[in-house]
This record gives C-alpha cells, structure tokens and sequence, in this order.
C-alpha cells in the first residue's frame, strides 16, 4: 500500500510483536486472530531482532505495520529500542504501543518522550488482550500511517 493511502474495507493490521515473554506473545497473536484483524504478525524476542528485522524489508515484508512493545526485555530492552529506532533515519517514523507490566513512571515519561502511539499495562488489558486488539483495530481503521521506509526505497526492492 502507498503511503497517505487509508486502508479499504477488509485490510487487516500487520504487527511486529517485540516481546520475550512467549505466553503473552501466543495469547496476543490468538487474539488478533479471533478477532480477524491481523493479516501478518511477525514476532521478535528482543529490541536487537526486531531492529534487525526492521533493517531488513525484505525478512520484515511489510511496508505498513505497527509496533507493539514490550519494555522488559534481555539483551536490549523496549527504551535502548525506542532510542535506536527513533536514531535510524528510515526507520524512525515507525508506530510504536508500548505493552508492558512496567507502570515505572520514569519508563512512561521516557516512552512517550520517543513519540510512543500509546502506553498500555499487562495488567490493566488482561490476559485476553481483547480490549487492546480493539483498539488497535480502531486505530488502524481511522489513522494514515507513514510508509516506514519512504526516505530508503532501496529496503523495499
């Protein structure tokens, strides 16, 4: 799809899932699946794989998706993320939810101060991300969303 392009009845949402936690990422690809919303989920384990699968469109093959994040991860965790993605000039425009057990206020102030979409907690979504994956929908539904490669052409060749 085109950038500045609204999507048409029947397009589903892609997601990349960056969350170490592999019962919470199973129940959130099952919820978008009943819900018949996600098209693609593409499931990273840490802020490193996702960075790298990002960097390569081609392993990612979606040019429109959205980012659901989680903050406690190893390796490189959802803030050292949000500051690589937000540094990297193709793909800074990428949209990001934070989706974490983390209500640390410093964590919220950080994540919004890298241009977070919204700031959810685990707890608060419950166990069936049924509330989450509406919202999701909804805003998929009604927002335009940047072509995350527009300043590279070359990563969608």
């Amino acid at each position: 799809m085109l950038a500045g392009v609204r999507m048409t009845v029947g397009e589903s949402l892609n997601v990349l899932l960056v969350e170490d936690d592999l019962g919470d990422a199973k129940a959130l690809i099952r919820a978008m699946r009943r819900a018949q919303i996600a098209e693609r989920t593409v499931h990273a384990k840490d802020g490193l794989e996702a960075l790298s699968l990002m960097r390569d469109a081609s392993a990612l093959c979606l040019e429109r998706y959205v980012i659901l994040l989680d903050l406690n991860m190893p390796r490189m965790n959802g803030i050292e993320f949000l500051r690589a993605l937000r540094q990297d000039a193709a793909l800074r425009r990428a949209v990001v939810f934070v989706l974490t057990t983390s209500d640390d206020a410093g964590d919220v102030s950080a994540a919004h101060d890298m241009n977070v979409a919204g700031y959810f907690l685990k707890g608060r979504v419950g166990r069936n991300f049924e509330a989450l994956v509406d919202t999701l929908s909804r805003y998929w539904e009604l927002t335009e969303l940047p072509n995350m490669h527009a300043g590279d052409r070359s990563r969608l060749q």
